[in-house]
Order: C-alpha cells, then sequence, then structure tokens
C-alpha cells in the first residue's frame, strides 16, 4: 500500500500564496496519476488538479485555473501544488490521491490525510 503524505498547508492572506506538497511512499503504477483534491467547510470534495507521471497535466478544476500549477518530481515521488491568487474561496482540505489514471475520484487508489488551507 503506498502512503502519501501531505504538507505545506497553512494560513495566508488573501492575494498571498501557498505550495502544497505530497510524498508517496512507493513509485508503482498506481501513482501513474497524482491529483490535488479540495473539500472546502460545508461542501463536497472536488478535483482540483491532476497530472500524469509524464508530466502531462490533465485537469485544473475552472476556479483555480491560471492560479494553480500542479507538477511533479519522479526523482522524489512527490506532487506540488503551486497556489498563488489566493481567496477565501480556496479555504479547505487539501488531499492528495494517486491512481492509475487520472479518471473520476472513484478511480483513485490511494489517499493522504488532507492538510488545511485557510484563506483570510
Amino acid at each position: 500500500h503506498v502512503q502519501l503524505v501531505e504538507s505545506g498547508g497553512d494560513s495566508a492572506q488573501a492575494g498571498g500564496s501557498l505550495t502544497l506538497s505530497c510524498a508517496a511512499s512507493d513509485y508503482t503504477s498506481s501513482t501513474n496519476c497524482m491529483a490535488w483534491f479540495r473539500q472546502a467547510p460545508g461542501k463536497e470534495r472536488e478535483e482540483i488538479a491532476a497530472v500524469y507521471r509524464s508530466g502531462q497535466t490533465t485537469y485544473y478544476t475552472d476556479s483555480v485555473k491560471g492560479r494553480f500549477t500542479i507538477s511533479r518530481d519522479n526523482t522524489k515521488n512527490t506532487v506540488s501544488l503551486q497556489m498563488s491568487g489566493l481567496t477565501p474561496e480556496d479555504t479547505g482540505t487539501y488531499t492528495c490521491a494517486a491512481g492509475v489514471v487520472c479518471s473520476s475520484e472513484d478511480r483513485f487508489i490511494h489517499w493522504g490525510q488532507g492538510t488545511q488551507v485557510t484563506v483570510s
């Protein structure tokens, strides 16, 4: 079983930036796709960005396009999410997930514990 550990969650001012990181304990086919999900208070979890091991970026949700950047470092088995232009609507728990393919939420196999981002 691959473990995913997120870091970088913090409080930030509106307009500020944060970078989240997720480290995977192993390099397997089940980490071919890695993604970030966000659950805002009172809302359902949503996928906000996903990327394949090749670096091909597959997805950004509309609300983060142009502000967030997902990237991978395959030498370190990590995926990062650079967030800029933060707004209070970006507040939530950010969770890293991994799977064989970048597809619907139920196709992701491994999940981290989540890291909190609060924007005020």
